[in-house]
């Protein structure tokens, strides 16, 4: 399993929070893309709660990792 910010991104809608098999759903009535689908579904698992994709993947980039002052523009 591996997760890519381009990967984890297509997550950033899904119905959170949510399981496994509820995130694995939502990948497939999205269209998301295969690898997506396949790294949830190599996750180990299968009745944890997630509450965001950080919790998928935890060196997700959040807002505070980037030095982008939003007051400047």
């Amino acid at each position: 399993m591996y997760w890519t910010l381009e990967l984890i991104s297509y997550l950033d809608d899904a119905p959170f929070p949510a399981t496994k098999q509820e995130l694995i759903e939502y990948a497939h009535r999205s269209g998301l893309p295969a690898a997506v689908i396949e790294n949830l579904e190599n996750m180990d698992d299968d009745h944890t709660i997630y509450e965001s994709p950080e919790e998928l993947w935890p060196e997700y980039p959040t807002k505070d990792d980037f030095f982008f002052n939003e007051d400047e523009y």
